[in-house]
């Protein structure tokens, strides 16, 4: 008999499987417990429940583990994991240290179907979503090498795939995430996805959860986002402003715009003036991102002296604006270089 994942069931639908079978209800919680904040490999390490409901979760369910086929540590401290799936497919997380914290980029798909021109996971294709538990396993796995796991306080879904194209398991490993009782416990303020633009889920994404949201614009005029990123000739900036001035926040909340800066392409002060005057009806941050140059790709990485003007155009239209040095360029961990087509 083959045995569900027990990271694929929230716990309303454990609750179900436990009534059915006349375990009480509580024990759901406590199940959550051992998997998302003791970390266990086993229901035999359960204690707190009977050794009878103990062999029948073993019969019926598993706690599965991915399979890490390699780790790649960056001179920034940075690591970069290659889990292989059970299909033989691969996966990319990265683990990135700050000043007192980790950050966690996780993954949603394997490969991508956006086909944006700066992205490396673009050129491998969408291959399949992520289930749930193949989401939730990437933070589960992470935090069983690490020594003090504690310090793991932000989850950004920004890895590999778009995260809105695989709603349905996003939502319900979001779930498990932001659970403050019995799951991972992250607050909805540290953790962030990241999206090319789907606006068509952005209520339903404003409905199911909390949690901050980015939207990666890379562009002020329909042409160059189009070339750029395809979704844009369903989405076009238009309509993505006008979803994100509507999009409900949580009290002194912004959404943050992903601006990837690429040479000759989009890093003008002319193009950082019409970025400030696009946003004005949204309440917006901006996050501007070097291009991280990779094999195959024809783009480049603006002059520092370019960076920094386009910066000083938006910080005196009065934006919040970082430059995001991307961690872990030494080993394709960062931004747009997750591959994961073969372990090598």
């Amino acid at each position: 008999m083959s045995r569900n994942d027990i990271k694929d069931f929230s716990k309303e639908q454990l609750i179900s499987w436990f009534q059915e079978h006349e375990i009480r209800s509580f024990r759901a919680d406590q199940v959550f417990k051992w998997a998302y904040i003791r970390n266990a490999d086993t229901f035999a390490e359960m204690t707190d429940l009977s050794k009878k409901d103990r062999e029948l979760l073993e019969k019926h369910f598993s706690i599965k583990r991915l399979n890490i086929k390699k780790k790649q540590i960056s001179s920034d401290g940075s690591i970069k994991y290659l889990f292989q799936l059970e299909d033989g497919n691969f996966i990319e997380s990265v683990l990135m240290p700050e000043k007192n914290h980790y950050t966690l980029c996780i993954s949603t798909q394997v490969g991508c179907g956006q086909g944006c021109a700066f992205c490396m996971t673009a050129r491998g294709g969408f291959k399949r979503n992520l289930t749930a538990s193949e989401i939730l396993a990437q933070i589960r796995d992470i935090k069983k090498t690490m020594d003090d796991p504690l310090r793991l306080t932000n989850i950004v879904v920004m890895g590999m795939g778009e995260p809105l194209a695989n709603y349905r398991n996003l939502i319900s490993a979001l779930g498990i995430i932001t659970d403050t009782d019995v799951g991972f416990k992250f607050s909805t303020r540290r953790v962030t996805l990241s999206t090319a633009g789907l606006i068509n889920r952005f209520p339903d994404l404003s409905r199911d959860t909390k949690i901050s949201l980015a939207v990666s614009l890379n562009a002020v005029d329909n042409d160059t986002r189009s070339m750029l990123m395809p979704v844009n000739k369903k989405f076009p900036i238009e309509a993505l402003i006008d979803a994100c001035a509507n999009y409900p926040l949580p009290h002194r909340r912004k959404i943050t715009f992903e601006y990837i800066l690429i040479k000759g392409v989009n890093d003008s002060p002319d193009q950082a003036r019409k970025l400030a005057k696009l946003l004005r009806p949204v309440k917006a941050k901006i996050n501007i991102i070097p291009f991280n140059e990779h094999e195959g790709s024809d783009f480049k990485r603006p002059e520092e002296s370019a960076i920094r003007a386009f910066e000083d155009v938006l910080h005196s239209s009065g934006y919040t604006t970082i430059i995001r040095y991307s961690k872990g360029t030494d080993i394709s961990a960062a931004c747009g270089q997750l591959g994961a087509e073969t372990a090598e």
